[in-house]
């Protein structure tokens, strides 16, 4: 029997109604013949109102701590879920990330999956069951819990889709798909039915929400296709999987994150990148490069670093002081917009035509980086929303 995995975000199970919807549109899947495993992400806000919680006791909490706080949240939806499956006369059991075989590296609150094994989940299928896995989390090789960071339940349902070898995987929500821009931002967005891997991958690291970038990548080397679409099936949907490149350098998406900060580091000797990285890492951060440059013998390194790894920018900010003083220095706040497509930058065409529409806005950006994929500008915040609309005009909308 095939297997189908399905994974529903946070506003598909908010509350008890929606999860009553979502317990009967599972069960019609198990109706088609196929078997079903499913991942849930936790109700609404929940996540969000522990973090709250959490900086409430302590403005920088201990990220192990952090782990085993927000994991539960994906536990109180996975029970829910899975009662409310029994209640229709259909066998169903719930796993957390640890029972289901989700192995983890060692990093808390980001955490990359190293290895699944989903032997109890096939031993339940093969009893006839469908099986509830709480996404967002998994345990790593020293027994510790850890979470896989925003998105993470799309890296669950994409990685267990994998090892389950599923036919495909739903990623279902409250949108119809990828836009070319944030619909709710960009009223004349369009719906993108049909996506590579690469484009997507590069709009989810841009800002885009509907899908975790990682999830993308892993779907990318296991050749898994992805079906975004609402969890009540209304509207249309996009497939993401191996797909052909639109014409080079056209733009599929404007993507955008409403706060990033650069990390900016000068050094005069050898060592300091390398310490600056690790103070990093021991903090559980991660960013992008923007420049890495030599001048007059020094080294200079800046890094975007989003909002959503930054629990405690002033925190962030002092330990830098305390540690390289003024080698080693934290943006204020930041906003970032991106231009997405393969082959952006094959020649300055993209490149001059932004640079031109900055110059009608009057808009000198903080940064620029591009790549193969993307071109990128750090702006002050209160410019980024007009940005978008005229990016979106200029290279879509035309």
């Amino acid at each position: 029997m095939a297997v189908i995995v399905q994974k529903y975000g946070g506003s598909s199970v908010a509350d008890e109604g929606k999860i009553a919807r979502v317990a009967r549109r599972v069960v019609e899947t198990r109706r088609q013949g196929k078997d079903v495993v499913v991942v849930v992400s936790a109700m609404g806000k929940t996540t969000d109102e522990l973090m709250t919680l959490a900086r409430r006791i302590h403005p920088d909490p201990p990220r192990r701590e952090v782990d085993m706080l927000v994991s539960v949240g994906e536990r109180i939806s996975m029970s829910l879920l899975c009662m409310a499956i029994q209640r229709l006369g259909f066998d169903a059991i719930s796993f957390t990330g640890s029972q289901c075989g989700i192995i983890t590296n060692d990093r808390h609150c980001d955490a990359r999956i190293i290895e699944v094994r989903p032997f109890r989940i096939q031993d339940e299928l093969a009893r006839g069951r469908i099986v509830i896995v709480a996404g967002y989390q998994g345990m790593s090789l020293k027994r510790e819990i850890t979470t896989l960071g925003r998105g993470g339940s799309d890296t669950t349902a994409v990685a267990l889709a994998a090892a389950l070898d599923a036919e495909y995987c739903e990623i279902l929500g409250d949108v119809d798909g990828v836009y070319s821009a944030d619909p709710r931002l960009v009223e004349d967005a369009r719906h993108i039915d049909l996506i590579g891997y690469e484009e997507m991958q590069e709009l989810a690291e841009s800002g885009a929400k509907v899908l975790n970038a990682t999830a993308v990548e892993f779907a990318k080397e296991k050749g898994i296709a992805l079906y975004v679409k609402r969890a009540d099936d209304s509207g249309g949907q996009t497939i993401v999987r191996r797909h052909p490149p639109r014409l080079p350098g056209q733009v599929v998406g404007v993507a955008h994150e409403d706060e990033v900060r650069v990390i900016s580091c000068v050094a005069t000797g050898p060592g300091l990148p390398v310490e600056l990285l690790e103070c990093l890492d021991e903090r559980g951060l991660s960013g992008k490069q923007l420049t890495s440059f030599s001048k007059d013998g020094g080294h200079q390194l800046e890094l975007v670093v989003s909002r959503q790894h930054l629990m405690d920018p002033e925190g962030l900010e002092g330990e830098l002081e305390k540690r390289f003083g003024g080698n080693v220095t934290l943006s204020g706040r930041l906003s970032a917009v991106s231009l997405i497509g393969a082959g952006i930058n094959q020649d300055f065409t993209n490149l001059r035509r932004c640079l031109k529409l900055l110059d009608e806005m009057d808009v000198r950006p903080a940064g620029m980086h591009t790549s193969s994929f993307r071109i990128s500008l750090l702006v002050e915040p209160e410019v980024l929303e007009p940005l978008i609309h005229r990016l979106h005009r200029e290279f879509i909308e035309r």
